[in-house]
Order: C-alpha cells, then sequence, then structure tokens
C-alpha cells in the first residue's frame, strides 16, 4: 500500500476563513468533511489539520491529510468528491511518500531515531 500527502491550498489563509464563518458555515464544513471521511474510511492514516502560515514564505497550504491506496488513481478518486474542491480558488496537490534512498520508510527511520534515544 501507497501513502500519499494530500495538501489542500487557497488563496485565503485558513486561519482567516475559520474566523469569519459564522458557526452554522462551520458545522455544515465539518459535516461535509466527516461525510468525505465516513467515505474515504481506510484509507485515511491521518485526516490531519488545518494549516496557519507562520513562516515568511506566505505559502498557500492551508491543510493536509495523509491517505493509503494502492495507486494515485485510486486517490485520485477518493478526492473526486472533497469538499475542499467545492470552495472557490482552491486546489488539492497529491504528492506519493517514496522510500529513502537506503530502502527504509519515514515510519521506521523515526522508529530508529526514537530508539537511540533511550
Amino acid at each position: 500500500m501507497k501513502k500519499f500527502l494530500i495538501l489542500y491550498t487557497s488563496p485565503t489563509p485558513a486561519r482567516d476563513e475559520m474566523a469569519k464563518a459564522s458557526p452554522e458555515q462551520a458545522k455544515s464544513g465539518m459535516d461535509a468533511w466527516k461525510n468525505w471521511a465516513r467515505q474515504a474510511g481506510n484509507a485515511i492514516v491521518d485526516l490531519g489539520a488545518p494549516l496557519a502560515d507562520v513562516g515568511s514564505t506566505h505559502s498557500k497550504v492551508t491543510g493536509f491529510t495523509i491517505l493509503q491506496a494502492n495507486s494515485a488513481n485510486e486517490i485520485e478518486q477518493l478526492l473526486s468528491n472533497h469538499p475542499h474542491k467545492k470552495m472557490p480558488g482552491t486546489a488539492i496537490e497529491i504528492h506519493e511518500f517514496l522510500a529513502m534512498p537506503d530502502g527504509s520508510t519515514a515510519e521506521r527511520v523515526a522508529r530508529e531515531l526514537e530508539t537511540s534515544r533511550r
């Protein structure tokens, strides 16, 4: 199974979108995400979170999710009716996790680092 980093982009920072949303809009948005997450099911590794740009990069990345599937095509299908796509000016980027040069995974390297700190 392959893992994919999904980046949500928007011309409006997530912090600003969340601040200006009424309670009803916020609930509607969360309901749409929950419905999508139920449909995605076990493909979700980490539902992620909204992100705030705190550096000087002025990034348009406003959130992330980590998904798993057998192919990028499966991921595209999972994202075909994603609620983020319904917002004007937004986009979704799909990035596949690659193996490290020695063939290891990021999880294995993290475990090895944790073990070495003990």
